[in-house]
């Protein structure tokens, strides 16, 4: 093996200095781009959340404008979908349903009576009992909410709300006769939501009852009109919360 001479060895050194600073330009430069990467993708992310923001206000518009048309009809039930909405929420959220669906299942419990545009005033506002061909009617609006929103896209799963909030627990409910855990999930606590504004606010055939008989009532209720589970988890809720909702949606 030839031995280097000194200004060899030197030479080496100077070569591996220059690589090195070589090296470390390239690796600052790349540690710069990855930077710039990383603003650019943190401002492409805040802008898509800007625009999804957005899109689910104007959304949520829609479907507000939507629900109040529909409850326009009615001087007697007020903002019922949007104290259901909210009664509803707090049940899904206390029975573990995911609500970080871009906002469906909210939707479908404002728009859940949106079939009734199509029921007759002599039908929807009669203060006496139905007829049997009456109530045929009146039990179509189910269905006919879900023809009307099931094209439009962003409402997602919240057809199936429309659809199914009249099912049943023991399968005696309209307009498919469904069962059990065949009923939506989203529609059985909907449903547990809805007979709790009806009971507790003035009908035309009746005064309001109280939050603790509306309780009795909806536990009564339990395995026949309603999933035993979504009323296990709306006993869990403290009456403060129903209370407030109640004070603020008037």
């Amino acid at each position: 093996m030839a031995v280097r001479t000194e200004e060899e060895l030197l030479a080496e050194i100077e070569r591996l200095r220059a690589d090195l600073a070589r090296q470390g330009r390239e690796s600052a430069d790349k540690e710069r781009q990855l930077e710039r990467y990383a603003a650019d993708l943190r401002e492409t992310f805040k802008q898509e959340r800007a625009r999804s923001q957005q899109l689910h206000s104007s959304y949520m518009a829609t479907v507000r404008a939507l629900s109040n048309a529909v409850e326009a009809r009615d001087a007697y039930t007020g903002k019922h979908a949007e104290r259901v909405a909210a009664y509803g929420i707090e049940i899904a959220q206390a029975i573990g349903l995911r609500l970080a669906d871009g906002g469906a299942l909210e939707f479908g419990f404002l728009l859940h009576d949106i079939g009734k545009v199509a029921i007759p005033d002599a039908i929807l506002y009669k203060p006496a009992k139905l007829t049997e061909k009456e109530w045929e009617l009146m039990a179509q609006h189910p269905e006919i909410g879900s023809q009307i929103v099931r094209d439009i896209d962003f409402l997602g799963d919240a057809t199936k709300v429309v659809r199914s909030h009249h099912e049943r627990w023991d399968g005696s409910g309209y307009p498919d006769g469904l069962a059990g855990e065949e009923i939506p999930l989203a529609a059985r606590v909907f449903s547990v939501a809805d007979v709790l504004d009806a009971l507790t606010t003035d009908r035309p055939y009746r005064p309001a009852s109280t939050l603790e008989v509306a309780r009795k009532m909806i536990v009564e209720g339990s395995g026949s009109q309603f999933d035993p589970r979504v009323v296990d988890a709306f006993k869990a809720i403290p009456d403060e919360l129903f209370e407030r909702i109640a004070r603020e949606i008037k």
